[in-house]
């Protein structure tokens, strides 16, 4: 069955070191990234960003690639040639508030800080004008934050592990990670699912590229899921997931290396 769309995320993915298009896993420059572009522009296969990054962010990438349509704040919403559509299920924000805004005003932040202290922060600069989701950095236990949340009356929220990140955290030994707050019926994976439904496109059709256990959780709606070899090396809880998955394959290439690897294998029918 021949490849229709490739959902890629960004951070650690299609781009490389210091976030950029044209730098690999060490900084080097390297045009595999557009040459992976490319190919899929070449065989009418189209490329959605899925990235936990904030609109306008995620709006410049996706312009850059020449692309309509792309996922932001870890799936609470969706783009497509224009039409945004909000996916975060039966949670309603405070009236004239924002799910940002609502979940300052319920003291969730604030609750998630108390507990976790000294091990999780607001993830300046990137934690800013968001408006469904607030992002983290540290290094604590997804399932225990949930149950925390939970416990407090707010399970209609969850927290998510986007994924080792390079920036070091007072505080915390070894890699800290990005953690998502935002409402519990969103994921990368719905919106996939979504995008899927509204382009026509059978999952077979699809393969995803991620570097996070949120990002394999979208291994299950496509055909084939490929995890840049970056990153299983610094996350431990990634490379424990990646067997529950049987269509994942790690890749010998880190970051833009894997996704070139990931989209020319796929096009050459391997």
């Amino acid at each position: 069955m021949p490849l229709r769309c490739v959902y890629t995320d960004l951070d650690g993915t299609l781009l490389g070191r210091f976030g950029s298009l044209f730098r690999d896993a060490e900084g080097n420059f390297s045009m595999l990234q557009a040459r992976a572009l490319e190919a899929c522009f070449r065989a009418e296969v189209e490329v959605v960003i899925k990235s936990g990054r904030r609109e306008p962010q995620v709006l410049e990438d996706a312009r850059l690639i020449g692309q309509g349509s792309y996922i932001y704040e870890a799936g609470c919403a969706i783009k497509i040639d224009g039409e945004e559509t909000v996916l975060i299920g039966d949670f309603r924000p405070d009236e004239g508030r924002t799910v940002y805004e609502t979940i300052v005003d319920r003291g969730v932040p604030e609750l998630m800080f108390e507990h976790f202290a000294p091990r999780l922060e607001y993830h300046s600069p990137w934690h800013t004008d968001r408006k469904h989701s607030h992002l983290f950095r540290g290094k604590i236990d997804v399932a225990e934050a949930n149950e925390l949340l939970a416990a407090e009356g707010h399970s209609g929220l969850r927290l998510i592990d986007n994924g080792a990140i390079v920036r070091q955290m007072d505080g915390v030994e070894g890699r800290a990670h990005a953690y998502h707050l935002m409402p519990a019926a969103a994921s990368k994976a719905n919106a996939v699912v979504f995008h899927q439904r509204a382009r026509g496109y059978a999952p077979e059709e699809c393969i995803a590229i991620g570097d996070s256990v949120e990002d394999l959780q979208v291994a299950p709606v496509v055909g084939r899921f490929f995890v840049p070899a970056n990153g299983p090396a610094r996350d431990a809880g990634l490379r424990e997931a990646i067997p529950q998955f049987p269509n994942v394959t790690v890749t010998e290439g880190a970051m833009g290396d894997g996704v070139y690897e990931a989209i020319v294998s796929t096009l050459a029918g391997a």
